[in-house]
């Protein structure tokens, strides 16, 4: 008999806008959310083995990306109580997040089940496969030992699921949001697999209470890891998919943060109608025929320290100034945005969000104009889309939106990199606002940018990709060019673009390739 097993993948992101200030509840970002995914599959032990009943259930979780990843914990479930000690640490050492987002979804789910349904749904060994798709994970040492070039082809004969070769705290990351996507996933099967939520909670177009949830639990969890209640964006993007988002209030999570083995405080904190939750998620899509590149550049950034630094440098220039945030007086908001670094970005970041939602309603009301004008800008640089003086009426309104996401996309670059030099951080380095100056220079670059806190992981470009171009005269493929020739940084591509799903999906563990192979070699090793 066959194992039961659920499989949940949830996907990496890409904060295309809102950086630093998606930390504050009043601001919102532009998450995109990638087709790179990372999956967990539990399956409950076909059979005990003799004697089982006389120790603790085990719930051993491999993750056989890396050296000595694997994992065993002990369960002991008492009345209010769920306990969750790892047998041996000697040779894997400890997981932080996996240890959390095991013992808290488990102590939700004694909250919220009876105990007698929770011991029986934990009645046999859960075994746990996390895995997560390449593009989590720098792939230079892979390509380089194929003697393949850095390039999408070369990027997609590697086969999935690469070991990295070293434990997982020596990874080289790629920024996609590793961390917070694999505690979603994780969360997420382990709530579907022990009944705790439906199992139709991520199927439906509209986000359910089962989802959110997920989201909640996955946001506390990830939060209890890192020691912070940060800005969520991350966790939001793993669980519903692209989205403006705007953060929820780190109170809501106070409590469980300062005493985090509370009981019964779990399930009314969690609950998808406490007021609390006060985030706000709106799904977003990018136009069509407009495509998502990624690259990584192969030196990371220390975020805390970046977040840190700004968020000094922001609370002192206000000290200084007097200024404070805008209120609900349009005349006291002008002001506002004239002299607030963070005012003004959030601006242009709105107008970059409205513009491709515009965009997407063009495409919809205007199709055969928006497919010419597609066709044309692609073959031209930004700075010539509105010279041809023969554009009809609405072909005039396409072109011209188009231009306006250039410009909102480049004001944000403008104002971010004055932003990180006043603030003593590098958001944009010198370095990189060469990169991004070239590859802008290219024909069919709508705009680009810094992901996040900025620094030197990784860029994101918007381009034009027509539907009826050949591949060599693609936009992208001149990108590809550009980094394959560019020599003052190491430019790597990502074969991420951006994912449709609405975030958390419950998979077939024989859909995905690759994934039935990497979970029975886990087995039998």
């Amino acid at each position: 008999m066959a194992a039961r097993t659920t499989v949940v993948s949830s996907p990496g992101k890409v904060l295309m806008a809102g950086g630093y200030l998606v930390l504050d509840p009043q601001y919102s970002g532009v998450v995109v959310s990638t087709s790179s995914r990372f999956y967990t599959v539990v399956q409950s032990a076909v059979s005990a083995e003799p004697g089982h009943q006389d120790r603790p259930i085990q719930i051993s979780v491999r993750s056989p990306q890396f050296v000595n990843a694997t994992w065993v914990y002990e369960l002991d479930v008492k009345d209010d109580t769920v306990r969750v000690e790892q047998r041996d640490v000697s040779g894997s050492g400890t997981n932080k997040f996996v240890h959390l987002a095991i013992e808290r979804t488990l102590a939700y789910a004694l909250e919220v089940r009876r105990v007698s349904a929770l011991k029986k749904a934990l009645s046999v060994d859960l075994n746990v496969t996390i895995l997560g798709d390449n593009d989590f994970y720098s792939q230079r040492a892979q390509l380089a030992s194929r003697k393949l070039p850095p390039t999408i082809a070369s990027l997609s004969k590697l086969p999935p699921f690469l070991p990295s070769g070293v434990p997982v705290s020596q990874v080289n990351k790629t920024g996609l949001g590793s961390s917070a996507a694999l505690i979603t996933s994780l969360v997420s099967a382990l709530l579907l697999h022990l009944e705790v939520i439906p199992s139709d909670s991520f199927t439906s177009e509209q986000p359910s209470d089962g989802r959110h949830i997920a989201h909640n639990l996955a946001q506390y969890v990830h939060c209890l890891a890192q020691g912070k209640v940060g800005s969520g964006f991350d966790v939001s993007a793993a669980a519903f998919g692209s989205q403006l988002y705007r953060r929820f209030k780190p109170e809501v999570l106070k409590g469980l943060m300062d005493n985090a083995t509370s009981a019964g405080s779990l399930k009314d904190t969690i609950s998808p109608s406490n007021k609390g939750w006060d985030y706000h998620v709106e799904p977003f899509q990018l136009p069509p025929q407009v495509r998502m590149m990624l690259a990584d550049v192969n030196a990371g950034t220390e975020t805390v320290s970046a977040v840190q630094k700004v968020l000094k440098w922001r609370k002192e220039s206000q000290d200084t100034t007097g200024r404070k945030p805008a209120d609900k007086d349009s005349a006291a908001k002008t002001s506002v945005v004239a002299t607030d670094p963070w005012e003004t970005i959030n601006q242009h970041n709105k107008a970059l969000s409205q513009l491709l939602l515009n965009l997407s309603l063009l495409a919809k009301q205007y199709p055969k104009e928006y497919k010419k004008i597609v066709k044309y800008i692609s073959t031209i640089h930004a700075s010539q889309w509105m010279a041809f003086p023969g554009f009809s009426a609405q072909e005039s309104v396409i072109v011209d939106t188009f231009e306006q996401v250039h410009q909102a996309a480049e004001a944000i670059r403008k104002h971010m990199k004055k932003m990180g030099e006043d603030a003593g951080v590098e958001i944009e380095p010198d370095k990189q606002t060469k990169l991004l100056n070239r590859c802008l220079s290219v024909a069919g670059v709508i705009g680009g940018g810094v992901p996040g806190a900025g620094g030197y992981d990784a860029i994101w470009l918007l381009v034009i990709d027509p539907i009826d171009c050949p591949p060599s005269e693609l936009p992208s493929s001149r990108v590809e060019s550009v980094w394959a020739e560019y020599t003052e940084m190491s430019v790597s591509p990502l074969l991420a673009s951006e994912s449709v799903a609405k975030g958390l999906r419950v998979e077939k563990l024989e859909d995905i390739p690759g994934l039935k192979d990497a979970v029975e070699t886990t087995e039998t090793a």
